[in-house]
């Protein structure tokens, strides 16, 4: 019963996330709330897993954890690049 509603609560807050995402004012907003929606979905991977005796699904939640890390890193360097470049073109103007 108590994993079934940590489910349920793990599927409000990827819904409230996706919103954040949505209404983001700035990209690294954006950035944020698909970090807080890949962390809750490795959640989510790991509550199933117990909640259907399944414990290889933990090892599916660490790699989706890794792949999750990996890409937000990627994202926010390759923002951070993007705008160091408009920056510096825009001072050439």
């Amino acid at each position: 019963m108590m994993l079934a509603v940590t489910t349920v609560t793990l599927l409000i807050v990827m819904a409230m996330a996706l919103v954040r995402g949505f209404a983001g004012p700035t990209i690294f907003d954006r950035v944020l709330a698909a970090n807080l929606f890949g962390t809750k979905t490795v959640l989510l991977i790991a509550v199933l897993g117990f909640l259907f005796g399944r414990p290889e699904f933990l090892d599916i939640a660490l790699i989706y954890a890794l792949m999750n890390f990996i890409g937000v890193i990627a994202l926010l360097r390759y923002f951070e690049h993007t705008q160091k470049t408009e920056k510096g073109s825009s001072a050439n103007d």
